[in-house]
């Protein structure tokens, strides 16, 4: 178990970078990096893998929300996908996390998850939902695998999280020396009825912390009166909540979570 670096707590996260369609920042995207770094936030980010194993700074499995493109990233190739303009931007195309590490250079802290690629990923138009199989947790093992090599001899704070307990176990074997959580969420029948039920309640109870070696949560905001979070607390784990998008949002969490992951607005 990795702690997470001092002082990484100490500021609000910028949920897929300090993004904002009206000044042509679009989420995930380097002007966006370029922005919270500039403003002193820290940065959430998201990854996805190419066809040729390379980790990509995109939160969709398919290309058709954020650009002109159809289809999915796992089907292009790390060179296709640095091509592709993300739609009402500035011109900025997917970076890889080499670039985006490279860009923060270590000046404020970095989340990066690692979206999962089997049956817990929502599902989106033109993909079928609930798929749980054999070549997805091969995907989840190389998109850790390939995060971790990218985060290799970076010297920035910077701690790996998941929705995926296995993507997760992973990424500890591959990085040991990195820090590790889960991002989790009330899994609930309603609000997440693509997941089968069995693995909801794995889920819910949380019941892979000690496995992946987990050091901290980041916790869905509209369920931060979990009972489950007080005995996380009562173990010491540092605990952020995803996503706030208000004020007030922001001051009822922060009774209760270490930090805030925000978006479409500007803590104090």
């Amino acid at each position: 178990m990795t702690p997470l670096p001092p002082g990484f707590l100490a500021r609000p996260f910028a949920h897929r970078a300090l993004h904002d369609r009206s000044a042509g920042r679009i989420e995930n995207s380097q002007a966006a990096v370029a922005a919270a770094v500039a403003a002193g936030w820290g940065i959430e980010i998201d990854v996805q893998m190419s066809a040729d194993g390379e980790a990509m700074v995109f939160h969709d499995e398919t290309l058709d929300r954020l650009t002109a493109e159809t289809g999915t990233v796992i089907e292009r190739s790390a060179a296709c996908l640095q091509r592709i303009v993300l739609s009402g931007g500035g011109g900025d195309t997917i970076p890889t996390l080499s670039e985006v590490l490279a860009l923060v250079a270590g000046r404020v802290p970095i989340l990066v998850e690692i979206k999962d690629q089997g049956a817990l990923r929502p599902p989106e138009p033109g993909l079928p939902a609930g798929r749980s199989t054999e070549r997805a947790a091969a995907d989840d093992a190389r998109l850790a695998r390939a995060t971790a090599a990218a985060l290799l001899g970076y010297a920035g704070p910077v701690a790996v999280m998941s929705f995926s307990p296995d993507a997760m176990a992973a990424f500890g074997v591959a990085a040991p020396d990195r820090p590790c959580g889960l991002v989790t969420r009330a899994f609930t029948e309603t609000d997440t009825p693509w997941v089968p039920q069995a693995l909801r309640d794995r889920l819910r109870a949380m019941a892979d912390l000690d496995r992946i070696g987990a050091t901290f949560l980041s916790h869905h905001r509209a369920d931060l009166a979990n009972p489950l979070l007080r005995r996380m607390r009562a173990r010491g784990l540092p605990m952020l909540c995803w996503t706030v998008r208000s004020a007030d949002e922001e001051a009822a969490a922060r009774r209760i979570v270490d930090q805030v992951t925000f978006e479409g607005y500007v803590p104090a």
